[in-house]
Order: structure tokens, then C-alpha cells, then sequence
């Protein structure tokens, strides 16, 4: 899986979404990252991707369709970012 593709998704959605309790949100996609910026997160439903510093990543969700549902819409986004 490549990183890039989230990245953008993420770059999207602090660029373009609604600062609120912390985090920017657009649409069902929430984006945010701690203090020093080296970890970011996406969030969508009860799934939270982490994306740390050295290209890792990890993700923490309840239900296996979210997760499928959560790489459609990146998908979708990563378009909708090149535009």
C-alpha cells in the first residue's frame, strides 16, 4: 500500500475541511495529527488510521466493511486532490 495516496487525502481535508474539537473534518473523513506534526491521522466511522514518521502506519477499527469502505472513499479523494 502506498502512503502518498493517504497523504494527499490528508493534506485535502486540513486544507479544505472544518476545524472543529481538533480535528478538520470534510464530508465523513476526519484528519488531525499530534503536536509535532510527525504522526498523522485519518479518521472515518470507528476507524483510525496512524501514519508515523518513517512511512509506518496502522490501523484501528471495529468492522472489517468500514475499513473496505474507508479505501474506497481515499480512493475517490485521492482524484478529487490531483484536480
Amino acid at each position: 500500500m502506498k502512503l502518498n495516496k493517504h497523504l494527499l487525502v490528508f493534506n485535502h481535508i486540513i486544507s479544505h475541511g472544518e476545524h472543529k474539537d481538533g480535528k478538520y473534518w470534510l464530508e465523513n473523513l476526519s484528519a488531525w495529527h499530534d503536536l509535532d506534526g510527525y504522526t498523522c491521522f485519518l479518521g472515518y466511522k470507528d476507524l483510525v488510521m496512524t501514519i508515523y514518521f518513517h512511512n509506518r502506519f496502522n490501523f484501528d477499527y471495529q468492522d472489517k466493511q468500514t475499513l473496505e469502505k474507508f479505501h474506497r472513499i481515499i480512493e475517490r479523494y485521492e482524484l478529487d486532490a490531483h484536480e
